[in-house]
C-alpha cells in the first residue's frame, strides 16, 4: 500500500528508450512496460521506476519522486516547510505530479494516482 510521503518511484533520464530496456534488461533482468515513444516504466527492480527520453521533460538527474492521496494538502506542506515548487500540479498517464526543490536545491516530485 503507498504511504504519504514515502519513496514512491525512481525516474531516470534516458537518450532513447529501446536502448534503455535493452541495457536494464539484459544487465539486471528488468521488464518494461512503454508509455508512448518517449516513457518506458521498469518492473521487477525493487522500486517502481522509469526513463524520461523527452528531452524537454527528462531531469538531469535521478527524480526521486514520492506518494501524496492529497496531491494538494501535500504541495501546501512542502511550501509552508520551505520547499519551492518547480513544476505546478499536472495531469499524466496514471495520475497527477508535481515537482519541487528542497532548500538545498535537490528536485522531487509527489505524485498521486487520480
Amino acid at each position: 500500500m503507498r504511504e504519504d510521503g514515502k519513496i514512491d518511484y525512481v525516474e531516470l533520464a534516458g537518450t532513447d528508450a529501446e536502448s534503455a530496456k535493452a541495457f536494464y534488461g539484459q544487465a539486471f533482468g528488468w521488464t518494461f512496460k512503454d508509455y508512448g515513444p518517449t516513457y518506458v516504466a521498469w518492473e521487477g527492480a525493487g522500486l517502481d521506476g522509469g526513463v524520461q527520453t523527452d528531452p524537454t521533460e527528462r531531469s538531469k538527474a535521478p527524480l526521486v519522486i514520492l506518494y501524496a492521496h492529497d496531491l494538494e494538502a501535500m504541495q501546501a506542506r512542502i511550501e509552508a516547510a520551505g520547499g519551492q515548487i518547480a513544476q505546478p500540479i499536472y495531469s499524466f498517464p496514471g495520475g497527477r505530479r508535481f515537482h519541487f526543490h528542497d532548500p538545498a536545491g535537490n528536485e522531487l516530485a509527489v505524485w498521486s494516482e487520480g
